[in-house]
């Protein structure tokens, strides 16, 4: 079965694993990452977000 790759630098997708076709830039799986419920990240990515929103805020 093959995946789907979107390229980082023009945001193309493509089943191509190693470099985009269209500029030469590196691909990655599009997918978000699974979840789970002991999210070693989660207090990090919490905090971030507010301090995004409290910027936005002022």
């Amino acid at each position: 079965m093959t995946q789907l790759y979107k390229c980082i630098e023009c945001n193309k997708y493509t089943l191509d694993e190693k470099q985009c076709p269209a500029c030469g830039g590196e691909v990655r799986n599009p997918n978000p990452p699974k979840y789970s419920p002991e999210d070693k990240y989660g207090k990090y990515r919490r905090d971030a977000k507010r301090k995004a929103k409290a910027t936005k805020n002022n």
